[in-house]
């Protein structure tokens, strides 16, 4: 039954695939020559004037053009002529630092404010006033004290990948049930022990869907925040290619942002999936 929900699922997905595939052409085809003028001013106008074309590329100029960012991902011709490999390999390795910067961080102190009701009063107003906080509205911040673009980039990754996995593992620590905590108590195990033994393994799936939900936002947020500091990077290329009129490119940059942004998701809900346990 599951297999055959998946394969009907399957096929509806290539059927919307190809639909739409079959319209992006069909939109972006030429109409046949609008305008006849002379040879010099035509080479002035373009294609787009010409022949009338659309001045968005079509799936097979985006293809054509994919496959030699696929055949060549790691080419380097300078500072603004990099593979897509190495701009999505800069980008994956800063999401990743700030990432784990922040689980170091927010999986301790979400134990911390989930086991203590004081802590959590006392935290609740600095969380507060925190989360809203828009992670680029840091940025002006993180660049004139670190002095780094790249840095600053890691720095507003952790700063926006903190609070969901700080209010997951809160709210998952705070909703163990009382009686396991009771048991392992009666059983005299220790703070340290029970929290590793009892509150860990139940709270794990809620942990993890925090984790899921700040890669996420750190994989939105990298690439405003690189469209900003320059260098290298998949929103450096982004930005770089729109100032080069290269539609193309930007198509397939971000085509590669949404597959780069599933994987990361479907190894997170791989492990969410690994420590849920049915009761």
């Amino acid at each position: 039954m599951t297999k055959s929900l998946r394969l009907r699922a399957a096929v509806v997905s290539l059927l919307l695939f190809g639909g739409f595939i079959a319209a992006w052409h069909l939109a972006t085809r030429g109409s046949g020559e609008v305008a006849k003028m002379s040879p010099e001013y035509a080479a002035l106008m373009g294609a787009t004037a010409t022949q009338g074309k659309s001045a968005m590329p079509g799936p097979f100029d985006v293809g054509a053009k994919l496959w030699e960012h696929i055949k060549h991902p790691f080419y380097d011709n300078g500072p603004n002529d990099k593979g897509l490999g190495i701009q999505l390999g800069y980008s994956i390795a800063r999401v990743m630092i700030g990432y784990l910067l922040a689980v170091a961080v927010a999986i301790p102190l979400g134990f911390l404010i989930g086991m203590s009701p004081l802590m959590n009063k006392a935290l609740d107003p600095f969380i507060q006033v925190l989360k809203p906080i828009s992670p680029l509205a840091w940025m002006p911040l993180a660049l004139y004290t670190i002095k780094d673009s790249s840095l600053s980039a890691v720095f507003v990754i952790f700063i926006c990948s903190v609070w969901p996995m700080l209010l997951n593992t809160a709210f998952g620590v705070a909703s163990v049930r009382k009686e396991w905590i009771n048991v392992a108590r009666t059983l005299e195990v220790g703070t340290v022990r029970r929290a590793f033994t009892v509150i860990l393994p139940a709270a794990a799936p809620t942990i993890l869907t925090g984790m899921r939900i700040s890669i996420g936002i750190a994989w939105l947020v990298i690439v405003a925040a690189e469209m900003l500091v320059g260098g290298t990077g998949i929103g450096y290329f982004v930005w770089n290619e729109w100032n080069n009129l290269s539609i193309v490119n930007v198509i397939i940059a971000i085509l590669m942002i949404g597959l780069v942004g599933m994987l990361l998701d479907q190894v997170l809900a791989r492990f969410t999936r690994m420590v849920t346990f049915p009761e």
